[in-house]
């Protein structure tokens, strides 16, 4: 089993490079259609991580071994990389650091309308959970231990490396954006191959 130093990455320069002829890999951005929306790399398919998992077997079909693996920081796709690779796939590779790390390298994006990354909705939502049950905590003997469970829940998604905050709220409309049908999914790399 690979561990996560055993996992292949990819620079945003290295990736570049090799997008630079048409040429290159297979690029699947595993954030939700929302995110995708705002702003992907060129040529890369939204295949959000929870349809990538629920239909790998069926993606497997349509996908060649040049595969880079697209999210905005580099840990989705990491785990969209274990399940591809539990499910038959070999020689995945991560954009290392992810949309952030491309667009900071320079690299360009398609943009669509903003909006607010899942990253920034979590720190939202957890924080001001965290503040209003401190002030209510003075008012109200234990609630403040409703922000004690906030921090629990944020320590373990850094350990994890996951994110049940983050999950849940990727599921609001807000973030969906337009279904991913896997049809669609599956027409779009049956077309590019």
């Amino acid at each position: 089993m690979a561990t996560d130093a055993d996992q292949p990455r990819l620079g945003p320069a290295a990736l570049r490079e090799l997008t630079r002829t048409g040429d290159g890999p297979r690029l699947l951005d595993v954030r939700t259609p929302g995110e995708f929306r705002t702003a992907h790399i060129p040529g890369s398919y939204n295949v959000p991580l929870d349809t990538l998992r629920e239909h790998r077997a069926e993606l497997l079909h349509h996908l060649d071994e040049d595969v880079v693996l697209v999210c905005r920081s580099g840990a989705r796709a990491s785990q969209a990389e274990k399940a591809l690779a539990e499910a038959g796939l070999p020689n995945l590779r991560v954009l290392e650091g992810g949309v952030m790390a491309w667009e900071a390298a320079g690299g360009t994006l398609t943009r669509g309308p903003e909006r607010w990354d899942l990253e920034r909705q979590v720190r939202l939502v957890a924080g001001s959970l965290v503040l209003a049950t401190g002030i209510a905590g003075v008012f109200v003997p234990g609630v403040h231990l409703i922000g004690t469970a906030v921090g629990a829940g944020l320590t373990f998604a850094a350990l994890s490396n996951t994110c049940a905050m983050g999950m849940l709220l990727s599921k609001l409309p807000y973030n969906r954006g337009p279904r991913t049908d896997i049809d669609s999914v599956v027409a779009a790399l049956r077309g590019a191959s």
